[in-house]
């Protein structure tokens, strides 16, 4: 059986032809001008896919990313303060020893030494309720003010109002850090806190019972050995966070070499597709004036 080829079925063949080739034209032209192969999911839907999974990787290294950053300044601003901490328990203990020698010391020399250790407490209490972004580094998962609430007395005394639970920031699928301090420990807390500590250092300073006030050189060393040891844990810390952003950062780049290498056209190629194509719909567009000629009823109106 022979099929009957009319010239409408000629028009709308040429036409179908011509419509195939206009649209591979305008689809390379879209990806010349945006770079990219994929500008909808239909232009490839396997690497339309591919391409999603990786950008949803990549969002999650960014908020990986996003968290080890802000645990890091957390854990930065706590080693600066324990570093100003430990600067003032080396002179609290410089003028404990001071105080010690009550038989070459006058009233009025153990008073000044007693007035500087109080400013000093001041000191360690302003470092004890530091801050980041709002919220007390040493108060745990606590929303308080301050980790250390001062009293109206006189001396003043200060009590712990931190939180039990800690503060993380997740760096990965399946890790954390914790980037809080544990004010507790690090102070102490009612009467074995470092701040009754120095109260009885300074009462014994001004007591005219002349108690040894070298006596207390022991408790100095032990709190300093903890706050030493707290800041060894910070460092720690802080060494893991920062391996984490550069691990981070490195994979942060291979996803994104991956995105390039899927959705990224190359332009070298592009262009020279486009060219070819354009000369393809060209000849399509001789071809067809060369086939579909006029006839007698394109003269009849």
């Amino acid at each position: 059986m022979v099929d009957r080829v009319t010239t409408q079925t000629q028009m709308r063949a040429a036409q179908r032809n011509l419509q195939e080739n206009m649209t591979h034209l305008a689809r390379l032209q879209e990806q010349a001008s945006t770079l990219k192969t994929i500008n909808r999911s239909s232009d490839d839907p396997t690497a339309a896919a591919a391409a999603m999974s990786v950008r949803a990787e990549m969002r999650a290294v960014d908020q990986y990313t996003s968290n080890a950053d802000n645990g890091n300044d957390w854990l930065t601003t706590i080693e600066s303060s324990l570093n100003s901490v430990s600067a003032i328990m080396n002179r609290v203990r410089d003028l404990t020893v001071q105080g010690a020698n009550s038989g070459a010391l006058s009233a009025t020399a153990k008073e000044a030494i007693a007035v500087e250790i109080e400013g000093l407490k001041t000191d360690l209490a302003t470092q004890a309720n530091t801050k980041f972004l709002g919220r007390s580094v040493f108060a745990g998962n606590s929303d308080a003010p301050t980790a250390f609430t001062a009293s109206d007395t006189d001396p003043v005394t200060y009590s712990f109002t931190g939180g039990e639970g800690s503060v993380e920031r997740r760096i990965s699928a399946t890790s954390t850090v914790r980037v809080d301090a544990d004010g507790g420990t690090i102070f102490g807390t009612g009467s074995q806190s470092v701040f009754s500590l120095l109260d009885t250092i300074v009462d014994d300073l001004r007591s005219t019972a002349n108690p040894s006030v070298g006596a207390h050189l022991e408790g100095l060393d032990q709190r300093m050995a903890i706050m030493t040891g707290q800041r060894s844990e910070m460092g720690a810390r802080q060494v893991q966070m920062e391996r984490a952003q550069s691990t981070l950062a490195e994979k942060a780049g291979t996803l994104d070499a991956q995105r390039s290498g899927i959705e990224d056209a190359d332009l070298g190629q592009i262009i020279i597709d486009l060219k070819l194509q354009e000369v393809t719909y060209q000849a399509a567009l001789a071809v067809t004036a060369r086939v579909l000629q006029p006839t007698l009823m394109d003269f009849l109106s």
